[in-house]
């Protein structure tokens, strides 16, 4: 049986946030108070299709967007514990869930040679419209109330645990990397032998913290090993390769 590893992808994969990375390629690299100021909580995918839709209008290039995106840094350790992924797909299946965009993941992946190394990248669909503008929608629609409007990473893990099953792929561990605060849904649905990895500093390893000791409905059954960078997570996967 194989071994199933998933990433969050800004502030995990690579070290920053896509998007807001992005505007780096406007010419003042800052966007004007009127966009910039219209972001509602819960609501980042639609925000995003504002600032987009505003780089497009400044006559920015997507193939300048993408020069810029290329530039943005893989957190340390991540080139390598990727590589070895893409050298192992024998042993190992990897899934990238991201409230990024599918362009911005695809470019990024692609300019550093690391593509092979992921299997699915499940995040929200980016296309170029007919003005050559990016447009980005939301990647579905879900029920749970702990995450935001546009993605539960739970729904999606949860989908494609089912879906793998039902082609008779099992898993015989599962280790879940990420960061943030809409890392913490997936988490309750990791079993026993699995591990999540939050990274240290940041808010889903004090999400986790809290919860701790903790009586209610959510709980993480699954083993917490916090990491600061690839080759922490790296050593993990080893190990229990070797096991």
């Amino acid at each position: 049986m194989k071994i199933l590893m998933v990433f969050d992808f800004d502030h995990t994969v690579v070290d920053a946030n896509s998007d807001t990375w992005v505007v780096r390629c406007l010419p003042d690299k800052a966007l004007p108070g009127s966009v910039e100021n219209s972001y509602r909580k819960g609501y980042w995918t639609e925000y995003m299709g504002r600032v987009l839709n505003y780089i497009g209008e400044q006559k920015v290039s997507p193939d300048r967007v993408r020069s810029v995106m290329e530039t943005i840094p893989f957190t340390a350790g991540m080139t390598e514990l990727l590589t070895f992924i893409a050298e192992n797909k024998n042993a190992i299946d990897c899934i990238v869930i991201s409230d990024s965009n599918t362009l911005f993941i695809e470019w990024i992946l692609h300019a550093a040679g690391l593509q092979a190394a992921v299997d699915k990248v499940f995040t929200n669909p980016a296309k170029l419209n007919e003005l050559g503008h990016i447009e980005v929608q939301c990647y579905h629609s879900h029920a749970c109330d702990q995450c935001p409007v546009n993605l539960c990473k739970k729904k999606v893990l949860e989908l494609y645990l089912s879906e793998q099953s039902d082609a008779g792929v099992e898993y015989e561990q599962i280790f879940y990397a990420g960061d943030g605060g809409n890392d913490l849904c997936p988490t309750s649905c990791l079993r026993g032998r699995d591990v999540v990895m939050p990274r240290k500093g940041y808010t889903l390893e004090k999400l986790l913290a809290k919860l701790e000791g903790q009586e209610g409905n959510f709980s993480v059954r699954a083993k917490n090993i916090a990491w600061s960078s690839g080759t922490d997570i790296l050593r993990e996967l080893k190990a229990s390769m070797q096991s």
